[in-house]
């Protein structure tokens, strides 16, 4: 970019690339407090209006966040690293532990939210489960919370009648958690599949999130399969995208 193309950049936006070559540099480390609003308007003779917007600018893009009474902060980045095959394998889940577990090593996450229920599957259920249009399902909905801060919305759908008078009927579970109910039910999972994209969130997935303005979500929808075939669970997931990397490691 020539200093000319630079002199015609709106001046909120010359101050965020400060901030943000400061930040890369170093200059500013994870966790530490940027210029205020007042700084900024000293330091380049600027509207409260356009320091505002600069840091408005980094927060968009998920090199700061906002504390409430504190100031804007760099953000301290220690992504959940979602090993999207390992997690699934059965020697996990089949020895009691979560499936979630894979994801989080030693820190502790949290389910704080958690509905179980039972109503008419919606289309798009119905055809992922193989199941009649009118068919009933057991809904296990559930927010997950890493570090104070929740990261996860996770909602599960089984057939009603698998999933009647069993523990997947329940909060709790029990150790391996859904999959090792299957299990024992007759019913192991021997077959996922899973489709990602990305949007923008809705008004209830940031609010219930705690998102940052302009942070996208990234939604997974995985199915799980018998070994014939048969699709026992969706399980549809909402994921704070700045909090998660997404990795698939396997051979060619």
């Amino acid at each position: 970019m020539t200093d000319q193309d630079s002199g015609r950049r709106p001046k909120y936006q010359r101050i965020a690339d400060e901030l943000r070559t400061a930040i890369q540099s170093g200059a500013f480390a994870p966790g530490d407090r940027l210029p205020g609003e007042n700084d900024l308007m000293t330091t380049y003779d600027v509207a409260r209006m356009t320091a505002r917007q600069a840091l408005s600018v980094l927060r968009t893009e998920g090199l700061a966040e906002a504390r409430k009474g504190a100031g804007v902060f760099v953000r301290t980045f220690r992504p959940l690293r979602r090993r999207g095959i390992p997690r699934l394998a059965q020697d996990h889940w089949g020895t009691g532990r979560s499936v979630w577990s894979a994801d989080i090593e030693d820190r502790a996450l949290v389910v704080d939210q958690i509905e179980v229920g039972r109503a008419t599957a919606e289309a798009r259920v119905a055809a992922a489960l193989g199941l009649p249009a009118d068919a009933a399902v057991c809904i296990r909905s559930r927010r997950f919370v890493l570090d104070d801060k929740p990261v996860l919305l996770s909602v599960s759908y089984l057939p009603a009648d698998l999933a009647q008078d069993t523990p997947i009927a329940t909060p709790d579970t029990g150790p391996g958690g859904t999959y090792a109910r299957l299990t024992e039910l007759g019913h192991q999972p021997v077959h996922f599949r899973e489709e990602i994209r990305c949007r923008m969130p809705t008004a209830d997935e940031t609010m219930r999130l705690s998102l940052e303005f302009g942070t996208p979500v990234i939604l997974i929808g995985r199915t799980a399969f018998t070994a014939k075939g048969v699709a026992v669970e969706l399980n549809e997931m909402t994921l704070d995208s700045a909090s998660y990397v997404l990795e698939y490691d396997f051979d060619a």
